[in-house]
């Protein structure tokens, strides 16, 4: 999607088909999720010919922060933001779920811990954070008011919702972050995920079989 001042692309990444993305306002880059064989994304962010300013995680199961070594390759020093609750799972591939496929993806320490209410500028955008725990406990989404945009990682897909199954992970949390947070933007509120289409809010209230709207 771009606008007046806000250009937002996405690659699919890995096996996993990973949603990761640039966000750009003006002369100013985030890269929000850094998957397995970031190539796509490397070249989304070449393309712009910005260095990023920050890489921004919407959680850090290793399918959204595998790529984030290779980011930093070439673009040595750009911070880290991640939620404080998974600020660990940087370092550790048992919580970041990548020693379960013989993996050990691991990403340098975070620079920024970030919660609920905080607000991020970027060029003439101001985003919103959002903490929608469920599918894991430091799980964010992040809010363009301005724009009617939500990059909401894998706590909402079209038609779906993100997985509960693993350590960490809490079904009736998910829910809950799904009603409060997210099901109360506004309807025409393009909700980009981690995985699959972008959709809209009201599209899910209306049609989610997981989560309907009350």
């Amino acid at each position: 999607m771009a606008s007046s001042d806000l250009t937002i692309r996405s690659a699919a990444l890995g096996g996993y088909q990973t949603n990761c993305y640039t966000v750009q306002s003006g002369e100013h880059l985030w890269v929000v999720d850094a998957g397995y064989e970031p190539e796509p994304l490397l070249e989304l962010i070449a393309e712009t010919g910005l260095a990023p300013e920050a890489i921004v995680l919407t959680h850090a199961h290793s399918d959204h922060i595998a790529g984030i070594r290779q980011v930093l390759e070439k673009y040595p020093g750009v911070p880290i933001w991640i939620a404080g609750e998974e600020e660990q799972w940087l370092a550790d591939p048992e919580l970041n779920l990548s020693a379960f496929l013989g993996l050990g993806v691991t990403a340098p320490p975070a620079s920024r811990l970030l919660k609920e209410g905080d607000e991020l500028t970027l060029g003439e955008a101001t985003w919103r954070v959002l903490h929608t725990p469920g599918h894991s406990p430091g799980g964010l989404t992040f809010v363009c008011d301005e724009h009617s945009v939500a990059i909401a990682g894998d706590a909402l897909f079209a038609g779906s919702i993100g997985r509960t199954d693993f350590p960490g992970s809490s079904h009736a949390q998910l829910v809950e972050s799904i009603r409060t947070k997210l099901y109360t933007l506004p309807d025409e509120t393009r909700v980009l995920s981690g995985h699959g289409p972008e959709t809209t809010i009201g599209r899910e209230k209306r049609s989610n079989p997981f989560v309907r709207g009350e």
